[in-house]
């Protein structure tokens, strides 16, 4: 799961070396989250106008994860 949302984001932002994208443990719900850190030039090609790119990019990890039977939530910081 990480491999594929640094997949997407290096694909958005210009500073490539500065993806971190770092995975906390499942909590007591069994929700597991993910934190995407980019420099600070790019943050707003990764959130996107009105969060419509971040909204995707949820969408999108959200999906993969519901085929395997995980939850996920993901967060830029």
């Amino acid at each position: 799961m990480e491999h594929l949302i640094t997949e997407i984001v290096k694909g958005l932002v210009e500073d490539k070396d500065n993806i971190s994208v770092t995975k906390d443990e499942p909590d007591e719900e069994g929700v597991v989250v993910y934190h995407i850190r980019v420099a600070p030039d790019d943050m707003g090609r990764v959130i996107g106008k009105q969060g419509r790119i971040a909204k995707a990019i949820r969408t999108v990890v959200r999906s993969v994860a519901s085929r395997t039977g995980e939850k996920v939530q993901v967060e830029i910081d």
